[in-house]
């Protein structure tokens, strides 16, 4: 179910939701994500990854930017736990379990974020009290 974009300004500041998934290398998980969200226009979408090798490392400028933060795996929790203590979008990242077992836009990989990531965005945009998060610091 999509949800009808002047629902969504008006309950963000009339700006599309910002949303950051993360995994490790910033080639296959988070770049898929990056490209089928993306197409949502009531999304402004980013990804990155942990690592130094990543195409593009996540810093803490993203995580101030982002509404909701998505990683693929517990390892990339808990390096955000460590890198940025005590950040309130790194505390709240939702973590979606998505191990490193696919290719970039694998079809399989496309479901799975598919499903594990609309809940989220449908609780975000309708503006659930569990939902709303910290303004970063």
């Amino acid at each position: 179910m999509l949800v009808r974009l002047p629902e969504l300004m008006s309950s963000l500041g009339e700006r599309p939701v910002r949303v950051l998934f993360i995994c490790h290398y910033n080639r296959k998980r988070s770049a898929t994500a990056e490209r089928v969200f993306a197409k949502d226009p009531s999304l402004d979408v980013r990804s990155a990854g942990t690592s130094t090798e990543a195409m593009v490392q996540v810093n803490e400028r993203m995580l101030d930017w982002a509404d909701i933060v998505f990683v693929m795996d517990d390892e990339q929790q808990a390096w955000l736990a460590h890198r940025f203590p005590g950040h309130p979008r790194a505390a709240q990242a939702v973590t979606l379990h998505i191990q490193d077992d696919y290719h970039f836009l694998d079809p399989a990989l496309v479901a799975m974020l598919k499903e594990r990531v609309a809940p989220h965005l449908d609780r975000l945009r309708a503006g659930a009290p569990q939902a709303r998060l910290p303004k970063p610091r």
